[in-house]
Protein backbone atom coordinates (compact mmCIF):
# COMPACT_ATOMS: atom_id res chain seq x y z
CA UNK A 1 0.00 0.00 0.00
CA UNK A 2 1.35 3.50 -0.41
CA UNK A 3 -0.37 7.12 -0.26
CA UNK A 4 -1.40 8.22 -3.61
CA UNK A 5 -2.31 12.28 -4.91
CA UNK A 6 -3.13 11.18 -8.43
CA UNK A 7 -5.74 13.10 -10.70
CA UNK A 8 -8.03 10.01 -10.66
CA UNK A 9 -7.54 9.40 -6.69
CA UNK A 10 -8.34 12.68 -6.37
CA UNK A 11 -11.58 12.90 -8.27
CA UNK A 12 -12.58 9.88 -6.78
CA UNK A 13 -12.30 11.27 -3.59
CA UNK A 14 -14.46 14.23 -4.35
CA UNK A 15 -16.77 11.59 -5.77
CA UNK A 16 -16.99 9.75 -2.89
CA UNK A 17 -17.67 12.93 -0.77
CA UNK A 18 -20.62 14.11 -2.67
CA UNK A 19 -22.05 10.52 -2.88
CA UNK A 20 -21.86 10.42 1.35
CA UNK A 21 -23.13 14.17 1.24
CA UNK A 22 -25.95 13.16 -0.47
CA UNK A 23 -26.89 9.92 1.74
CA UNK A 24 -26.20 11.88 5.02
CA UNK A 25 -27.48 15.03 3.71
CA UNK A 26 -24.64 16.76 5.30
CA UNK A 27 -21.30 17.80 3.73
CA UNK A 28 -18.28 14.83 4.53
CA UNK A 29 -14.93 15.57 3.98
CA UNK A 30 -12.62 12.89 3.02
CA UNK A 31 -8.55 12.73 3.06
CA UNK A 32 -5.41 10.95 2.95
CA UNK A 33 -6.21 8.39 0.31
CA UNK A 34 -4.17 5.34 0.31
CA UNK A 35 -3.89 3.14 -2.84
CA UNK A 36 -5.34 -0.92 -2.13
CA UNK A 37 -4.72 -1.88 -5.46
CA UNK A 38 -7.49 -3.01 -7.09
CA UNK A 39 -7.55 -4.22 -10.71
CA UNK A 40 -7.02 -2.88 -14.19
CA UNK A 41 -10.42 -1.78 -14.11
CA UNK A 42 -11.13 -0.59 -10.66
CA UNK A 43 -9.43 1.65 -8.35
CA UNK A 44 -9.89 1.13 -4.35
CA UNK A 45 -8.84 3.25 -1.73
CA UNK A 46 -8.72 3.97 2.18
CA UNK A 47 -10.21 7.33 2.74
CA UNK A 48 -10.27 9.19 6.31
CA UNK A 49 -13.28 11.16 7.14
CA UNK A 50 -12.42 14.43 8.35
CA UNK A 51 -15.62 16.16 8.52
CA UNK A 52 -18.31 13.80 9.72
CA UNK A 53 -21.02 14.56 11.26
CA UNK A 54 -22.46 11.34 11.57
CA UNK A 55 -22.61 7.63 12.84
CA UNK A 56 -19.85 7.00 9.51
CA UNK A 57 -16.69 5.27 10.74
CA UNK A 58 -13.00 7.57 10.78
CA UNK A 59 -11.55 5.10 7.74
CA UNK A 60 -13.25 3.69 4.84
CA UNK A 61 -13.15 2.18 1.55
CA UNK A 62 -13.62 3.80 -1.96
CA UNK A 63 -14.22 1.42 -4.95
CA UNK A 64 -14.40 2.79 -8.47
CA UNK A 65 -15.06 1.42 -12.13
CA UNK A 66 -12.67 2.89 -14.20
CA UNK A 67 -14.31 2.58 -17.75
CA UNK A 68 -16.50 5.49 -16.70
CA UNK A 69 -20.37 5.39 -15.65
CA UNK A 70 -22.24 3.02 -16.14
CA UNK A 71 -24.65 5.02 -18.58
CA UNK A 72 -22.23 5.60 -20.96
CA UNK A 73 -23.43 3.33 -24.21
CA UNK A 74 -19.54 2.64 -24.91
CA UNK A 75 -18.45 1.18 -21.61
CA UNK A 76 -18.63 -3.03 -22.04
CA UNK A 77 -22.27 -5.17 -20.85
CA UNK A 78 -19.37 -7.33 -18.99
CA UNK A 79 -18.00 -4.23 -16.53
CA UNK A 80 -21.91 -3.07 -16.16
CA UNK A 81 -22.84 -6.62 -15.38
CA UNK A 82 -20.11 -7.04 -12.70
CA UNK A 83 -20.56 -3.52 -10.98
CA UNK A 84 -24.20 -3.89 -10.77
CA UNK A 85 -24.14 -7.56 -9.26
CA UNK A 86 -21.31 -6.30 -7.09
CA UNK A 87 -23.07 -3.44 -5.37
CA UNK A 88 -26.48 -5.77 -4.98
CA UNK A 89 -24.00 -8.48 -3.71
CA UNK A 90 -23.00 -5.53 -0.78
CA UNK A 91 -26.79 -4.79 -0.35
CA UNK A 92 -27.45 -8.42 0.40
CA UNK A 93 -24.99 -8.65 2.92
CA UNK A 94 -25.88 -5.60 4.56
CA UNK A 95 -29.68 -7.36 5.14
CA UNK A 96 -27.80 -10.11 7.12
CA UNK A 97 -27.03 -10.99 10.38
CA UNK A 98 -23.70 -8.96 11.11
CA UNK A 99 -21.61 -12.25 12.17
CA UNK A 100 -23.61 -14.13 8.29
CA UNK A 101 -21.83 -11.01 6.38
CA UNK A 102 -19.80 -11.87 3.68
CA UNK A 103 -17.41 -8.59 3.12
CA UNK A 104 -17.70 -5.34 3.76
CA UNK A 105 -20.79 -3.44 4.58
CA UNK A 106 -21.86 -1.26 2.25
CA UNK A 107 -22.78 2.45 3.51
CA UNK A 108 -23.19 4.30 -0.45
CA UNK A 109 -23.37 3.41 -3.54
CA UNK A 110 -24.01 5.14 -7.26
CA UNK A 111 -24.78 2.96 -9.86
CA UNK A 112 -24.44 5.61 -12.43
CA UNK A 113 -21.61 6.75 -11.70
CA UNK A 114 -19.99 2.61 -10.71
CA UNK A 115 -18.98 3.60 -6.90
CA UNK A 116 -19.09 2.20 -3.78
CA UNK A 117 -18.52 3.16 -0.23
CA UNK A 118 -17.41 0.05 1.76
CA UNK A 119 -16.87 -0.42 5.46
CA UNK A 120 -12.79 -0.93 6.45
CA UNK A 121 -11.95 -4.19 7.32
CA UNK A 122 -8.88 -3.04 8.27
CA UNK A 123 -4.66 -4.33 7.57
CA UNK A 124 -5.25 -7.76 8.26
CA UNK A 125 -3.42 -10.71 6.31
CA UNK A 126 -5.21 -12.28 3.18
CA UNK A 127 -5.22 -15.82 2.48
CA UNK A 128 -2.58 -15.46 0.42
CA UNK A 129 0.04 -13.95 2.78
CA UNK A 130 -0.82 -16.50 5.15
CA UNK A 131 -0.08 -19.30 2.46
CA UNK A 132 3.06 -17.18 1.32
CA UNK A 133 4.61 -18.01 4.92
CA UNK A 134 4.73 -21.61 4.59
CA UNK A 135 3.92 -22.24 8.42
CA UNK A 136 2.86 -25.49 7.98
CA UNK A 137 0.36 -24.85 11.29
CA UNK A 138 -0.74 -21.29 10.35
CA UNK A 139 -1.37 -22.42 6.47
CA UNK A 140 -4.12 -25.11 8.07
CA UNK A 141 -5.83 -22.72 10.42
CA UNK A 142 -5.84 -20.02 7.48
CA UNK A 143 -7.65 -22.62 4.90
CA UNK A 144 -9.78 -24.04 7.43
CA UNK A 145 -11.15 -20.58 8.79
CA UNK A 146 -11.35 -19.98 5.06
CA UNK A 147 -13.28 -23.51 4.78
CA UNK A 148 -15.66 -22.58 7.77
CA UNK A 149 -16.47 -18.88 6.71
CA UNK A 150 -17.79 -20.07 3.47
CA UNK A 151 -19.44 -22.87 5.21
CA UNK A 152 -20.99 -20.09 7.48
CA UNK A 153 -21.96 -17.77 4.35
CA UNK A 154 -23.62 -20.68 2.32
CA UNK A 155 -25.87 -21.77 5.72
CA UNK A 156 -26.98 -18.27 6.49
CA UNK A 157 -28.04 -17.16 2.76
CA UNK A 158 -29.47 -20.67 1.82
CA UNK A 159 -33.04 -19.13 1.69
CA UNK A 160 -31.74 -15.79 0.13
CA UNK A 161 -32.12 -16.48 -3.94
CA UNK A 162 -35.19 -14.33 -3.98
CA UNK A 163 -34.48 -11.71 -1.91
CA UNK A 164 -31.12 -11.14 -4.54
CA UNK A 165 -33.43 -11.42 -7.71
CA UNK A 166 -35.26 -8.67 -6.23
CA UNK A 167 -32.36 -6.23 -5.49
CA UNK A 168 -30.97 -7.18 -8.73
CA UNK A 169 -34.16 -6.33 -10.78
CA UNK A 170 -34.55 -2.82 -9.11
CA UNK A 171 -30.67 -2.10 -9.31
CA UNK A 172 -30.59 -3.10 -12.99
CA UNK A 173 -32.13 -1.77 -16.38
CA UNK A 174 -32.22 -5.18 -18.27
CA UNK A 175 -31.73 -8.84 -16.51
CA UNK A 176 -27.83 -9.46 -16.24
CA UNK A 177 -27.54 -13.52 -16.69
CA UNK A 178 -25.26 -15.28 -14.10
CA UNK A 179 -21.36 -14.42 -15.80
CA UNK A 180 -19.91 -17.86 -14.58
CA UNK A 181 -23.00 -19.80 -16.08
CA UNK A 182 -22.59 -17.79 -19.61
CA UNK A 183 -18.94 -18.85 -19.66
CA UNK A 184 -18.83 -22.38 -17.97
CA UNK A 185 -21.47 -22.78 -20.91
CA UNK A 186 -18.77 -21.49 -23.58
CA UNK A 187 -15.91 -23.56 -22.08
CA UNK A 188 -17.85 -26.55 -22.25
CA UNK A 189 -18.47 -26.14 -25.96
CA UNK A 190 -15.24 -25.02 -26.66
CA UNK A 191 -12.75 -26.64 -24.63
CA UNK A 192 -12.28 -30.41 -26.53
CA UNK A 193 -11.36 -28.14 -29.57
CA UNK A 194 -9.02 -26.36 -27.95
CA UNK A 195 -7.08 -29.34 -26.08
CA UNK A 196 -6.92 -30.85 -29.14
CA UNK A 197 -5.70 -27.87 -31.38
CA UNK A 198 -3.47 -26.87 -28.97
CA UNK A 199 -2.31 -29.79 -27.11
CA UNK A 200 -2.97 -32.81 -29.37
CA UNK A 201 -5.35 -33.95 -26.62
CA UNK A 202 -8.69 -36.13 -28.09
CA UNK A 203 -11.64 -35.50 -25.21
CA UNK A 204 -13.02 -38.80 -25.02
CA UNK A 205 -16.89 -38.89 -25.20
CA UNK A 206 -17.77 -40.38 -21.56
CA UNK A 207 -15.40 -37.16 -20.20
CA UNK A 208 -17.18 -34.67 -22.27
CA UNK A 209 -20.42 -36.23 -20.60
CA UNK A 210 -19.27 -36.06 -17.70
CA UNK A 211 -18.31 -32.26 -18.10
CA UNK A 212 -21.55 -31.17 -19.60
CA UNK A 213 -23.29 -33.03 -16.40
CA UNK A 214 -21.40 -30.78 -14.19
CA UNK A 215 -22.85 -28.15 -15.36
CA UNK A 216 -26.46 -28.78 -13.26
CA UNK A 217 -24.45 -27.05 -10.20
CA UNK A 218 -25.22 -23.82 -12.32
CA UNK A 219 -29.09 -24.88 -12.52
CA UNK A 220 -31.92 -23.97 -10.82
CA UNK A 221 -32.20 -27.85 -9.32
CA UNK A 222 -28.53 -27.25 -7.29
CA UNK A 223 -27.80 -26.63 -3.84
CA UNK A 224 -28.24 -23.25 -3.89
CA UNK A 225 -26.74 -20.33 -1.88
CA UNK A 226 -24.83 -16.83 -2.32
CA UNK A 227 -21.11 -17.50 -3.89
CA UNK A 228 -18.54 -14.71 -4.50
CA UNK A 229 -16.98 -17.32 -7.27
CA UNK A 230 -13.75 -15.66 -7.33
CA UNK A 231 -12.08 -17.08 -4.28
CA UNK A 232 -8.98 -16.17 -4.89
CA UNK A 233 -6.83 -15.99 -1.98
CA UNK A 234 -6.22 -12.21 -2.50
CA UNK A 235 -9.61 -11.94 -2.24
CA UNK A 236 -9.88 -13.69 1.44
CA UNK A 237 -9.16 -11.31 4.49
CA UNK A 238 -8.62 -12.78 7.85
CA UNK A 239 -10.13 -10.20 10.80
CA UNK A 240 -10.65 -10.64 14.07
CA UNK A 241 -14.38 -11.44 13.05
CA UNK A 242 -13.45 -14.29 10.67
CA UNK A 243 -12.97 -14.45 7.65
CA UNK A 244 -14.20 -11.57 5.20
CA UNK A 245 -14.45 -12.20 1.24
CA UNK A 246 -13.38 -8.97 -1.35
CA UNK A 247 -14.63 -8.71 -4.77
CA UNK A 248 -18.13 -9.61 -5.79
CA UNK A 249 -18.23 -8.66 -9.32
CA UNK A 250 -19.41 -12.55 -9.81
CA UNK A 251 -21.74 -12.67 -6.73
CA UNK A 252 -24.81 -15.10 -7.22
CA UNK A 253 -26.46 -18.02 -6.36
CA UNK A 254 -24.42 -21.22 -7.20
CA UNK A 255 -24.08 -24.41 -6.03
CA UNK A 256 -22.41 -24.77 -2.64
CA UNK A 257 -19.95 -27.46 -4.02
CA UNK A 258 -18.11 -25.10 -6.99
CA UNK A 259 -17.22 -22.88 -3.34
CA UNK A 260 -16.02 -25.83 -1.19
CA UNK A 261 -13.88 -27.30 -4.29
CA UNK A 262 -12.51 -23.89 -5.07
CA UNK A 263 -9.10 -24.24 -2.75
CA UNK A 264 -9.01 -28.47 -4.12
CA UNK A 265 -8.71 -27.50 -7.37
CA UNK A 266 -6.72 -24.84 -6.53
CA UNK A 267 -8.10 -21.27 -6.92
CA UNK A 268 -9.22 -21.58 -10.61
CA UNK A 269 -10.24 -17.96 -11.71
CA UNK A 270 -6.72 -16.87 -10.86
CA UNK A 271 -2.56 -17.89 -11.00
CA UNK A 272 -2.42 -18.69 -7.51
CA UNK A 273 -1.36 -22.33 -6.53
CA UNK A 274 -1.15 -23.91 -3.45
CA UNK A 275 -1.43 -27.89 -3.58
CA UNK A 276 -3.63 -29.78 -1.45
CA UNK A 277 -3.19 -32.99 -0.38
CA UNK A 278 -5.40 -35.71 0.35
CA UNK A 279 -5.58 -35.37 3.72
CA UNK A 280 -5.79 -31.96 4.08
CA UNK A 281 -8.29 -31.78 1.41
CA UNK A 282 -10.69 -33.84 3.51
CA UNK A 283 -10.06 -31.57 6.48
CA UNK A 284 -11.32 -28.63 4.53
CA UNK A 285 -14.27 -30.44 3.01
CA UNK A 286 -15.30 -31.37 6.37
CA UNK A 287 -14.58 -27.64 8.01
CA UNK A 288 -17.10 -26.85 5.26
CA UNK A 289 -19.23 -29.79 5.66
CA UNK A 290 -20.12 -29.21 9.64
CA UNK A 291 -21.45 -25.57 9.02
CA UNK A 292 -24.12 -26.76 6.04
CA UNK A 293 -24.48 -30.40 6.49
CA UNK A 294 -28.10 -28.74 8.66
CA UNK A 295 -29.31 -26.80 5.61
CA UNK A 296 -28.63 -29.59 3.57
CA UNK A 297 -28.60 -32.96 5.45
CA UNK A 298 -28.24 -34.99 2.03
CA UNK A 299 -24.65 -33.61 2.11
CA UNK A 300 -23.55 -36.40 5.34
CA UNK A 301 -23.39 -38.72 3.11
CA UNK A 302 -20.20 -39.40 1.35
CA UNK A 303 -21.57 -40.93 -2.06
CA UNK A 304 -23.78 -37.86 -2.39
CA UNK A 305 -21.12 -34.98 -1.61
CA UNK A 306 -17.98 -36.47 -2.97
CA UNK A 307 -19.47 -37.18 -6.36
CA UNK A 308 -20.78 -33.78 -6.71
CA UNK A 309 -16.93 -32.54 -5.54
CA UNK A 310 -15.56 -34.37 -8.08
CA UNK A 311 -18.59 -32.83 -11.00
CA UNK A 312 -17.39 -29.34 -8.75
CA UNK A 313 -13.63 -29.99 -9.22
CA UNK A 314 -14.03 -30.93 -13.40
CA UNK A 315 -15.91 -28.25 -14.04
CA UNK A 316 -13.77 -26.01 -12.72
CA UNK A 317 -10.56 -27.21 -14.33
CA UNK A 318 -12.18 -27.30 -18.02
CA UNK A 319 -13.35 -23.08 -17.21
CA UNK A 320 -10.48 -22.54 -15.87
CA UNK A 321 -8.06 -24.05 -18.75
CA UNK A 322 -10.26 -22.26 -21.18
CA UNK A 323 -8.78 -18.81 -19.92
CA UNK A 324 -5.98 -19.89 -19.74
CA UNK A 325 -4.84 -22.31 -22.62
CA UNK A 326 -1.59 -21.43 -24.33
CA UNK A 327 -2.79 -19.21 -27.18
CA UNK A 328 -6.07 -18.41 -25.37
CA UNK A 329 -7.10 -14.90 -25.58
CA UNK A 330 -9.57 -14.71 -22.20
CA UNK A 331 -6.73 -14.02 -20.33
CA UNK A 332 -3.53 -12.34 -19.76
CA UNK A 333 -0.35 -13.90 -18.72
CA UNK A 334 0.46 -13.65 -14.93
CA UNK A 335 1.97 -10.40 -13.68
CA UNK A 336 4.08 -12.69 -11.14
CA UNK A 337 2.71 -10.06 -8.22
CA UNK A 338 3.47 -12.83 -5.57
CA UNK A 339 5.35 -16.12 -5.38
CA UNK A 340 1.84 -18.17 -5.44
CA UNK A 341 1.77 -17.16 -9.15
CA UNK A 342 2.50 -20.12 -11.34
CA UNK A 343 3.16 -19.60 -15.41
CA UNK A 344 -0.23 -20.18 -17.71
CA UNK A 345 1.01 -24.08 -18.29
CA UNK A 346 2.40 -24.83 -14.87
CA UNK A 347 -0.75 -23.65 -12.67
CA UNK A 348 -3.01 -25.66 -15.74
CA UNK A 349 -0.75 -28.50 -15.06
CA UNK A 350 -1.33 -28.55 -11.30
CA UNK A 351 -5.03 -28.35 -11.79
CA UNK A 352 -5.30 -31.24 -14.26
CA UNK A 353 -2.77 -33.05 -11.99
CA UNK A 354 -5.26 -32.48 -8.37
CA UNK A 355 -8.54 -33.47 -10.76
CA UNK A 356 -7.06 -36.95 -11.91
CA UNK A 357 -6.34 -37.55 -7.89
CA UNK A 358 -9.34 -36.95 -7.31
CA UNK A 359 -11.28 -39.20 -9.97
CA UNK A 360 -8.71 -41.79 -9.04
CA UNK A 361 -10.27 -41.19 -5.65
CA UNK A 362 -13.96 -41.02 -6.84
CA UNK A 363 -13.28 -44.00 -8.86
CA UNK A 364 -13.68 -42.70 -12.60
CA UNK A 365 -10.74 -43.81 -14.62
CA UNK A 366 -11.64 -42.04 -17.88
CA UNK A 367 -11.78 -38.42 -16.05
CA UNK A 368 -8.29 -39.39 -14.33
CA UNK A 369 -7.21 -40.73 -17.65
CA UNK A 370 -8.07 -38.21 -19.60
CA UNK A 371 -6.76 -35.32 -17.00
CA UNK A 372 -3.20 -36.70 -16.68
CA UNK A 373 -2.53 -37.10 -20.10
CA UNK A 374 -3.49 -33.61 -20.41
CA UNK A 375 -1.20 -32.58 -17.62
CA UNK A 376 1.32 -34.65 -19.38
CA UNK A 377 0.73 -32.15 -22.62
CA UNK A 378 1.40 -29.38 -20.47
CA UNK A 379 4.40 -30.65 -18.92
CA UNK A 380 5.78 -30.74 -22.54
CA UNK A 381 4.64 -27.34 -23.94
CA UNK A 382 5.71 -26.01 -20.67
Amino acid sequence: MRAVATDPVTEVVQAAQRLLTRRTGAPVTLVDPVDLGGSDRTLVLRVRAEENPFSLPKTMVVKRMLEGPLGDSAQSADARGAFLREAVSYQFGNSLRPEHRPGAEMFAHDVDDGLLVLSDLGNGPTLADVLLRGDGSGVQHGLMAWAQALGRMHAATANGEDDFRTLLRRANRQAWPDPMAKVATTALNTLPDLLAAQLGVSTPPTVAARATGAQRLLGQDALRAFSPSDLCPDNAMITDGGVRFLDFEWGGFRDVTLDAAYALVPFPSCWCIHEVGESQAEKLVQAWRSEVVGVWPELADDAVLWPRMLDAQLLWVWLSTYWFLPASPHRANPGGHHPLTYTRQGALRVRWQQLARAAERGGDADVAEHALAVAAALQVTG
